[in-house]
């Protein structure tokens, strides 16, 4: 993408969330700055902005924020400016979204910032509303597992294509259609994030329910099924799965930093080394992700694993390898 291209559009990543449930990892880092393929996931989302043309991008930071603004900076390395906006009390989507209305006036993409996304062209959801007859655009995946929907939202359309309910979390499914964590919305959803009530059920105000009261005012929202793949980073064990997603999108049996050091007889096999991992031993890994300096003593072949430092965390084995 060159120099010349700019979009008319704002940026938005939300990367405020806790992520209690990644531990060991969220002791020590936010979970939009794990790596995929020994880059950070906000600098995915980064990248993705950036070849849309888009120049300004307003990061949500909470847990550990500082160390989202110490790795990112201002966004030199990109060609961008990040602004960075605290959350401050963590109260949901909707109310994190909320906190860029006194800064963001212009529409804008967003994306959840612990979600990895691998998209068919984003520019189709751009042209979209540069057409003028849309105020919102979800991306939305066709998705053949229920239980993926149920975890999401629904999006449900009339007959002329536009959507007319969001569910969030169903448990009862009427289409195939999930929405993914990734928007476009103009500054009217701004409207309906203050007129949004807190959930019962978790005390937070949804962004689904945003969506809905913008529908419920008689905005046009439409989705387009833009997302080929979508790994929420929810569990130890979803940082394996991106990267080896990820490295299945690119074409890669592995990824080993510059400063990996690999032993002569060791055999690095659909795995991802970080910066200083070390093998210190002929073995096998396989499947396996070794963090920035992660060291490996062991003379145990290492499958479906994830080390970081000198900590072993397994992510179990896959049917074939369990003899199934």
């Amino acid at each position: 993408m060159g120099e010349a291209m700019r979009c008319d559009l704002a940026g938005v990543i939300l990367a405020a969330g806790k992520g209690g449930r990644m531990y060991p990892f969220s002791t020590r880092l936010p979970k939009p700055l794990l790596p995929v393929c020994n880059k950070p996931l906000l600098q995915l989302h980064i990248e993705t902005m950036t070849a849309l043309g888009i120049r300004d991008i307003y990061v949500v930071i909470g847990h550990y924020g500082f160390e989202i603004v110490k790795a990112l900076g201002m966004g030199e390395a990109w060609g961008v400016r990040l602004h960075y906006v605290d959350q401050g009390e963590p109260k949901g989507i909707a109310h994190a979204v909320g906190q860029l209305e006194p800064c963001v006036e212009r529409p804008f993409l967003m994306f959840l910032g612990d979600i990895y996304f691998r998209t068919a062209d984003l520019r189709a959801m751009v042209a979209l509303h540069a057409t003028g007859t849309v105020n919102a655009v979800l991306a939305t995946k066709c998705e053949s597992d229920p239980a993926a929907i149920r975890r999401n939202f629904a999006v449900i359309e009339n007959d002329e294509g536009f959507v007319r309910r969001v569910i969030e979390k169903p448990r009862h499914l009427v289409n195939t259609l999930k929405g993914c964590g990734l928007y476009l919305f103009d500054l009217h959803i701004f409207d309906a994030i203050r007129r949004t009530p807190r959930t019962a059920m978790r005390d937070e105000y949804e962004l689904t329910d945003s969506v809905q009261i913008l529908i419920d005012d008689g905005f046009a929202v439409k989705s387009l099924p833009v997302v080929e793949e979508d790994i929420n980073l929810t569990y130890p064990s979803d940082l394996l799965t991106l990267n080896l997603a990820a490295m299945r999108a690119q074409g890669l049996d592995r990824v080993v930093a510059r400063g990996a050091r690999v032993h002569p007889g060791a055999q690095v096999v659909q795995s991802v080394l970080g910066e200083g991992a070390e093998i210190l031993c002929p073995i096998t890994v396989r499947e396996s992700v070794l963090l920035a300096g992660a060291k490996v003593t062991t003379d145990k072949d290492i499958v479906r694993t994830i080390v970081a430092g000198e900590q072993f965390i397994s992510c179990g084995v896959t049917g074939a390898e369990a003899g199934g």
